[in-house]
């Protein structure tokens, strides 16, 4: 039996992405694909999502991202991978507090 080792996503999408429902399409998304981790605001007004899962599901969640939900204007989004977390579902988390 063969173990994949899953891949972890840190993703910070920029532009009209808060007050247009990202958080809460974002855990739609990423729950359809079977993956875990957690999506917030930040206090600058992006988003900031994990998404841990199979590689195919991480690289298709983070496309999707470029996109977001209908009233979105997405401008940027930044991918770093990091290390695993732990998780069992996907989450919406409370906004980051400010610096």
């Amino acid at each position: 039996m063969t173990t994949h080792t899953p891949k972890t996503s840190r993703v910070l999408i920029s532009g009209h992405v808060q007050g247009v429902a990202f958080r809460y399409w974002t855990e739609q998304e990423a729950a359809a694909r079977g993956l875990v981790g957690w999506v917030r605001n930040l206090y600058d007004g992006r988003v900031e999502a994990v998404f841990q899962g199979p590689e195919d599901a991480v690289e298709a969640m983070i496309a999707a991202c470029y996109q977001g939900p209908r009233l979105a204007r997405v401008e940027a989004v930044a991918v770093e991978e990091i290390a695993p977390i732990e998780a069992g579902g996907f989450a919406v988390l409370p906004s980051a507090p400010g610096p």
